[in-house]
């Protein structure tokens, strides 16, 4: 049981709705394409370099990945990728962007039996206008009392979130599914996190240990988190 919690913040993506199942098939689409330039393999590991190379720019979101996604088959194919191509990288990003937002299983009935026990807050990243109308279109923004859209998940960003919100570390409690983004900080700053597991996790948030930690939990769903709070 996890006592004295006053805040909970929940990521969005992958907690609450779907969202690197959509990047993955782009990724897939992109490598089918790239087809007479590069075998999948080799498209799938330059689009990550890409990636990482770009994100102290571009940050994380859609609209950074589709540049990424059109850098990489510029480069790959020297130059002679054509037009239509690179439009339906285009087109695609855009559909990713207007995609409808599929919640995952019990996400409304969870926060709907938590809202009004504890301050509920959105506490996502990457793009600000990607994030805000998934909100919108999930149907769940009347259940938050706050939202927070990062940059990026780090200890600072939390540290300020906690000062902003008015609350202790052993008050709040975090739950995502990206060890790297939604466990880890905040335990090192003395907050309780829960993970719930994704079926599809991007490299990029990864991480090679186990989680191991006497204020960290693992859950196979959101539901799971009500037995553990009082």
């Amino acid at each position: 049981m996890i006592e004295g919690i006053k805040v909970i913040g929940f990521d969005a993506d992958d907690t609450l709705w779907v969202n690197e199942t959509y990047f993955r098939e782009t990724e897939n689409m992109f490598c089918e394409l790239m087809k007479p330039y590069a075998d999948a393999e080799t498209a799938s590991a330059e689009l990550y370099r890409t990636e990482m190379q770009n994100m102290p720019l571009y940050g994380y979101g859609v609209k950074a990945f589709i540049l990424s996604v059109l850098e990489t088959g510029i480069r790959l194919s020297s130059g002679k990728v054509s037009a239509s191509i690179l439009c339906r990288i285009m087109e695609r990003g855009k559909e990713q962007l207007s995609q409808f937002v599929e919640l995952l299983d019990g996400v409304e009935e969870s926060l709907n039996a938590l809202v009004g026990r504890y301050r509920l807050i959105l506490v996502t990243k990457g793009d600000l206008l990607d994030q805000e109308q998934k909100l919108r279109r999930s149907g769940l923004e009347h259940l938050f009392h706050h939202v927070e859209i990062m940059s990026d998940k780090t200890e600072r960003e939390y540290k300020q979130l906690l000062k902003h919100m008015d609350v202790r570390p052993e008050q709040f409690l975090m739950v995502g599914n990206s060890v790297r983004s939604d466990i880890l900080p905040p335990l090192s700053l003395g907050c309780y996190a829960i993970h719930i597991p994704y079926h599809t996790t991007w490299e990029h948030e990864r991480v090679s240990e186990p989680l191991q930690h006497s204020s960290a939990f693992t859950v196979d769903s959101l539901w799971d988190i009500i037995s553990l709070l009082p």
